[in-house]
């Protein structure tokens, strides 16, 4: 994988991609209705997939060793 341009900026800069998904979904319930603010509800998707992602990645790394 090549990392160039924003890629590389972003990897340096330490911007993960759970808090920032879950800011674009809350930027377009804003656009829809402008009382509508889904941030703490659009976090929990995101950080149950971080944690679930780690659960397997344990997973194979015990079953791969």
């Amino acid at each position: 994988m090549e990392l160039t341009g924003q890629g590389l900026v972003l990897m340096i800069a330490g911007v993960s991609a759970v808090p920032m998904a879950a800011r674009v979904s809350n930027k377009v319930a804003l656009a829809e209705d402008p009382t509508n603010y889904v941030l703490m509800q659009a976090m929990g998707p995101n950080v149950s997939g971080v944690i679930g992602s780690a659960v397997v990645a344990g997973v194979l790394y015990t079953l791969c060793r």
